[in-house]
Parts: structure tokens; sequence; C-alpha cells
């Protein structure tokens, strides 16, 4: 299949370059260093193992790319206004539009633009970052829940879930909701905290005080789940998370790295739209509300 990639930064970055490495055809938009990525190629330093890609298919403008197969959304959901003129150009009446974002809700967004789209969520738990232009550092992790939306060309997505496998990307089809709220339960703690907090995952989780007050709110974000009945998601998966991190290198989440360094943050899809989730059936998660109220007066 053909891809396109929209967003090449730390997770479009890493996919993409592990799908073209992997032999598929790829193109990858770019905006502040496509001049460096077409003279230069583009680096992926994983933990799992470095590659480089000597002349990618790179754009600065989608009017200039094919139609594809697949689209592999990787903006930050901030950046989703700019949908609606990136994606005609990719689009014919059976391209699959995977988004590989963060947050609750932006599916549905996104399918009342485009009615007729195939739409598949991809929830990404993968510590990944872009250090330098035309580079990618992959520390830890780096598997992918798939779910699909509004596909109902099952071979489509099925032959999505087989790329990347040939990709050696650890990827498994996961029940839709499922896919977005478990991610959420590392996602709401996480990205906030270390914002508020002005630290990275392994503190908080060495300091008695702050391990506690995450796994009270992971507890939230599954209580939330469970009344709005997601299955497969209980206690049990919070003690899980928690593992995770001790055992993953020290990180900033996105949401840390876009205050440093004095972008929006993504408080509506990650904070605000499962929060109001939640209060349609009458649950409310107080600790996370909080941390949606500094956040916001941060963003300020």
């Amino acid at each position: 299949m053909r891809y396109a990639i929209i967003g090449t930064g730390a997770i479009g970055g890493f996919y993409g370059g592990k799908l073209a490495h992997a032999g598929k055809e790829v193109h990858f938009l770019l905006h502040s260093d496509y001049e460096y990525v077409k003279q230069h190629g583009f680096q992926v330093d994983s933990c799992d193992g470095s590659f480089h890609l000597d002349a990618p298919n790179v754009y600065n403008n989608t009017a200039d790319m094919p139609q594809v197969n697949v689209v592999i959304v990787a903006l930050k959901t901030t950046q989703n206004h700019l949908l609606a003129q990136l994606l005609p150009p990719l689009l014919h009446k059976d391209t699959l539009v995977l988004l590989i974002q963060n947050g609750i809700g932006p599916e549905p967004e996104l399918q009342k633009q485009f009615p007729n789209l195939y739409l598949a969520a991809g929830l990404a738990f993968i510590c990944s970052a872009k250090t330098e232009p035309g580079r990618v550092n992959h520390q830890c992790y780096g598997s992918i829940n798939i779910g699909n939306y509004s596909c109902s060309d099952k071979t489509r997505f099925d032959a999505l879930i087989n790329d990347f496998v040939e990709a050696d990307i650890k990827v498994a089809e996961i029940e839709y909701h499922e896919a977005r709220w478990k991610k959420a339960v590392w996602n709401m703690p996480f990205n906030g905290m270390t914002v508020v907090m002005n630290a990275q995952t392994n503190q908080l989780l060495a300091n008695p005080a702050t391990m506690k007050l995450i796994r009270r709110q992971m507890l939230e974000v599954i209580g939330a789940a469970q009344a709005l009945g997601v299955k497969n998601i209980d206690e049990s998966f919070a003690d899980k998370m928690i593992q995770n991190t001790l055992e993953m290198t020290p990180y900033s989440p996105s949401m840390k790295l876009d205050y440093d360094f004095h972008r929006p943050m993504e408080v509506e899809y990650l904070y605000t739209r499962a929060i109001a989730e939640a209060h349609k059936v009458c649950y409310s998660m107080p600790c996370l509300e909080m941390l949606e109220a500094q956040l916001k007066f941060l963003s300020k």
C-alpha cells in the first residue's frame, strides 16, 4: 500500500520511517526541516536498531503528493483545523486515515468534515522525540494499538495491520473506545502532572505523594471508561501502566515539551473532552478536573 505521513515528528517520523525502512512506499509531509531532509535524508536513532533513509519521498505541500491508500496523521490535535486543507489532495474513495493522536474525540469531529472517510485511531505507547532536523530519537517501547472507527473495508484495515507487522512494529487491533480510554489512563495523569510539577515521569513516581496522586488520577480515568461502557479495563491496568513507566527511561511527555517550548498544549482533547464525556454519564473526575484548570491557567 501507499502511505502519506502528515506530521513527520517524533511519532510520524518513527512509524513512517519504520514503514519506509521495511520497503513500503511512504510519502512524508515536512515543514521546517523539508530542505534539510531533502538534502541529507532522515535518521531514526532507535533502541531497537537505528537506520537512515537516504532519499525519502518528501514534500512541503500535500498538493504535490500522490493519492494514497493510507494517511497517517501524527499532528498535535491543536493543529487539526489544518486537516480540512491538508487531506483532500491525498484521498481517493477508499483511503483510510489513521489518527495517531492523543485524547478523546478526534475521529467523530473529522468524520463530520469527511462523512465518507474511513477512519481509525492509533494509540502509541512510545518514548520518542524529534531532537533536531531530520532526526528522531526513539528511547523505548514503540507498540501501537489500532482501533477501527469507521472503516467498513476489512481488507484495507487488515492490510494496514499486516504492513505494521512487516515493518517490525508491535501492533494490536483493539476495540476503538477501549483503545482511546486505555491511552488516556497514562496520558491524562502524566502529561499534565509533568507540566504543573515541572518534573519528568521518573521524578513523579519516585515521590510517594505524587505516585499516590498519579494512581488516583488513573483510577478516575478507568472509572469514567467503565461508566461509559468500555470493556477490558480495570484497576490492574493502572498498576500495569505505573510499572511500565517505572521501567522506562526518564521521560518528558509531549505536553511538557509543548509547554517548555511555548507551544499550545492539547488541553481540549486530552482533558476537556474526556471530562465532558464522563459528565454525560454523571461521572466526575475531581483530581483531573483540577489538573485541567491548572493547565488552562498555565496555557494563558
